[in-house]
């Protein structure tokens, strides 16, 4: 640029290295980063940071081997080489990688290397960053049922209006909200547009992405940390030129340069996986609506037991709410029932009731799989009393616990319960998956016992694979945590134990019922998947708490009704706004001074008529040697919270080793 091009010094200006082989960043993209950066309060570079996560994006394309029809023919015919021949004359001119050619035609890799060496198959070096196959919407779909066949029109309907909008996709678990929201993603492509959909958990992707070849013909880019680094700059790229039509991906997708994007699909949108807690603090949830709302797209929220904000979204009339309402095929909805801990005289060191006993010995005997399913938390137990039930808490706050991490409030562990002043029965709740399947080979040594937690394998194929071989019968028995609720398909599981339904309906969470609420109603419909009918049995100490009877009547308009109603009365999200700020560093007392020093010059907040709670030591008051100290910040639905947190937080000098964060409508209270 020649002087008197903008007002910039020259002596600051840097000169250009080098131009990266990349779509330019759209406008779209641009202000969706700097409305995200606005509403979460992070850093511009941040933003950009994950806007741009593909790795060596200035690197030359990496060769690969592909493999082509060649001319020559093998001077010996036999099966395996006539099944690869035929595969690449049906699809013409495609080139495949080894392993694409050895599993469609459904041969060894040495078959191939075989026929290459005789010339009737070419092997090419070829650049790794190609187009993907491109996918056709006109392939037939599965055979919709009348309300899936409505469901799916409305959505079509609103895709192909180009206009945006987003929708409660509402259904039974099993109903075929998949099978629904596929039919959105064909008008997608029938419009020449792309479409996100966002899952909560790698390991549901491999089912998943079988279904979206079947309707399609092809398979989506898949982004997520399981694929490899190569294929993370493909995909990246491809989705910049409109070379990838679809792409599956886990939340950080919603970062990726679409050039036409007409569609957002977030699968189990209740799920507390999409909110980001490390780094960017974002609700991938959220985000995609904001992202949706720049650049006309529809977004599609799907869940059997939807999150409380959009259900309110719903009720108040900015979603659009479509229902399921049965399931889909021969399937039935589980029988749901109760068993009542308090009269099983269970002794402290066991979890597996006699009465759940007898039931897991029914399946076995018939050859059908149970499940033994841990509503486990990511922190301290929850204490209860194992004569009565009763749960001890805070006396102080809407959010409870024993040491309440809201307000700092403590008290001493009592040797009676106060409710029933029964003596020596006070029990802190939450075996390990280990320890329940630990108790399980000794209850059934001839079952094949197998646990599914995320954290017990070294990475996403393995927990596939893992999946995968339950599903096909590779177990008796399932230990499971949170992990199994998220979509997987067993279709001999029969019966869902859950070990500790009472974990969760207390703690340092807002939305502890909410939650206990949607993991038993989801773990519930593993249960009685295909012909044989399924039972899901809850273990508790409070069988005539409001939230186990919802769960066991499935009085599903009735919970989120009472549950709306105590949240508006105190002001809370989706009524009201929250704002964490958590400060670590090496030094406890540091960080309390810090946060004390912050409490008190609460002007700003007050100004906007916000409380400050705390400062109080985080549920996880220490991750990797740091210390972490947390407050809580609460306003009205209508407060412009940002603007005043941002000259609060300013206030503050902060020393070299003391960091802070600020979380926007905080999920969980870490």
């Amino acid at each position: 640029w020649g002087a008197g091009q903008g007002d910039y010094e020259l002596s600051k200006i840097r000169s250009v290295i080098r131009v990266l082989d990349a779509a330019p960043m759209r406008e779209e993209l641009r202000s969706f980063l700097t409305r995200a950066a606005a509403y979460t309060l992070t850093p511009m570079p941040a933003m950009l940071r994950l806007a741009t996560r593909a790795p060596g994006l200035g690197d030359p394309p990496s060769m690969r081997k592909i493999y082509r029809r060649g001319e020559g023919d093998p001077d010996r015919m036999t099966d395996a080489r006539r099944r690869v021949l035929e595969t690449l004359a049906e699809y013409g001119d495609l080139s495949f990688t080894l392993k694409e050619l050895a599993e469609m035609s459904g041969v060894t890799a040495s078959v191939i290397k075989g026929l290459v060496t005789q010339g009737a198959v070419l092997e090419q070096d070829s650049p790794r960053d190609l187009p993907f196959m491109r996918m056709d919407p006109s392939l037939p779909s599965k055979e919709l049922t009348d309300d899936q066949a409505s469901a799916s029109a409305l959505l079509a309907a609103g895709v192909a209006s180009g206009k945006y909008g987003t929708t409660l996709l509402r259904g039974v678990t099993g109903s075929g909200k998949t099978e629904v929201y596929l039919e959105a993603v064909a008008a997608a492509l029938k419009s020449g547009r792309q479409a996100l959909v966002l899952l909560p958990e790698i390991a549901l992707t491999e089912q998943f992405l079988h279904r979206v070849q079947a309707r399609f013909g092809a398979k989506p880019a898949e982004w997520h940390s399981g694929a490899t680094m190569t294929e993370r700059r493909r995909i990246w790229k491809m989705v910049g030129q409109g070379q990838a039509q679809v792409v599956i991906g886990a939340r950080s997708a919603l970062f990726l340069p679409f050039q036409n994007l007409g569609l957002i699909v977030v699968d189990e949108e209740h799920d507390t996986s999409y909110k980001q807690e490390e780094g960017v603090l974002y609700n991938a949830r959220d985000m995609a609506v904001l992202r949706a709302s720049i650049c006309g797209a529809q977004v599609v929220l799907a869940s059997a037991t939807p999150s409380l904000e959009s259900w309110a979204n719903a009720e108040a009339g900015k979603y659009t709410r479509v229902e399921l309402t049965s399931r889909f095929g021969p399937a039935v909805m589980p029988t749901m029932g109760a068993i009542d801990m308090r009269s099983e005289g269970l002794p402290s060191d066991k979890w597996v009731s006699p009465t759940l006993k007898v039931e897991v010995d029914k399946r076995l005997e018939r050859g059908e799989q149970a499940m033994l399913f841990i509503n486990r938390r990511g922190y301290a137990p929850v204490t209860l009393c194992r004569a009565c039930g009763h749960q001890i808490g805070c006396d102080h706050c809407y959010l409870k616990r024993l040491v309440c991490h809201q307000c700092g409030e403590s008290k001493s562990m009592p040797e009676a319960c106060p409710s029933c002043e029964v003596e020596g029965k006070l029990a802190a709740v939450g075996p390990g998956v280990e320890r329940l399947g630990e108790e399980a080979a000794a209850l059934w040594p001839e079952a094949r016992v197998a646990t599914l937690s995320s954290d017990m394998y070294g990475s996403a194929r393995a927990l596939k694979a893992e999946i995968a071989g339950i599903a096909d019968g590779a177990a008796d028995i399932i230990i499971g945590t949170q992990l199994v609720a998220k979509g997987h398909n067993f279709p001999n599981l029969t019966l869902v134990g859950v070990i500790d339904a009472d974990l969760g309906l207390m703690g340092s969470d807002l939305r502890a019922a909410e939650r206990t609420y949607q993991l038993m109603r989801q773990v519930a419909g593993r249960a009685g998947r295909a012909e044989a009918p399924g039972t899901a049995l809850l273990q508790t100490f409070q069988p005539d708490h409001p939230v186990i009877r919802a769960i066991l009547v499935g009085d599903e308009e009735g919970f989120w009704k009472a549950e709306a109603g105590e949240r508006r009365h105190a002001g809370v999200p989706p009524y009201g706004r929250m704002a964490g700020i958590i400060l670590s560093g090496p030094d406890v007392a540091a960080l309390f001074d810090a946060g004390n020093q912050l409490a008190r010059q609460d002007g700003p907040l007050r100004a906007v008529g916000a409380q400050v709670y705390g400062p109080a030591p985080a549920p996880i008051a220490r991750v990797r040697g740091r210390h972490r100290v947390r407050l809580l910040v609460k306003a009205e639905k209508a407060a412009p919270l940002q603007e005043a947190l941002a000259k609060w937080v300013a206030q503050l000098r902060l020393k070299n080793d003391v960091r802070i964060a600020v979380d926007i409508d905080p999920q969980s209270f870490y």
